[in-house]
Parts: structure tokens; sequence; C-alpha cells
């Protein structure tokens, strides 16, 4: 079951401020979880957000930002990367994430 939703992002990122945060925000507000933010200039911040990238992620050394995951009982699931193509790729595979089978399905099992 779905416990919360962790974005990995940098404030200075067009692609994840404020696009992708108010998609998360939106998505943890529809399915009804917590939004974790792990920003990649915090230091601290930075070693969760690179393990849990290597771990579940599109790792790279300087990967792609922002990454999204959904976190369960028992791990992590990545369901989303920003693209370096401009803002409107990023906002656009969004929008085809919000309308995927399985965006649906998790709101169908949290009703």
């Amino acid at each position: 079951m779905l416990n919360r939703i962790t974005i990995i992002l940098a404030q200075w990122c067009p692609h994840c401020v404020p696009l992708s945060l108010e998609r998360c925000n939106e998505m943890a507000e529809q399915l009804g979880v917590d939004l974790r933010v792990l920003d990649i200039d915090d230091a601290e911040q930075e070693e969760i957000a690179d393990s849990l990238v290597r771990n579940c992620g599109d790792w790279a050394e300087d990967y792609l930002i922002p990454q999204v995951f959904f976190e369960e009982d028992g791990g992590a699931h990545h369901i989303f990367t920003g693209f370096s193509e401009g803002v409107e790729v990023t906002k656009a595979r969004w929008d085809d994430f919000f309308a995927s089978h399985r965006y649906r399905q998790e709101l169908k099992n949290r009703n």
C-alpha cells in the first residue's frame, strides 16, 4: 500500500519547481499520502536522494531531476524522471502519467 511520494529536485530547476512540485502535491492530495521533498542542494537530503536514485531510480553520476517515487511497505518504485529537453516535454509526460492506467489504478485503490 502506498505510504508516501518522494520527489527529488533542485529549487533552481524549472522542470522541478514549480511544475513537478505542484504535480506531486496534487498527486499526494489525491492519493491521501504524504509528500517528501529531497533537495539535492542540501547535503543531508542529497545523500538520501542519491541512495534512493541509485537503488530504485534512473541512476547516473549526474542524474536527471526531478525523479519521483511511490514508497510502499518494503520498497520504493520509480514512477517519473524529468526530461532534459524543454519544460514542455516534462509537462507533457506529467499529463501522460496522470492519464495513465497505473495512476488511475492507484486512485481506484484509494477509494
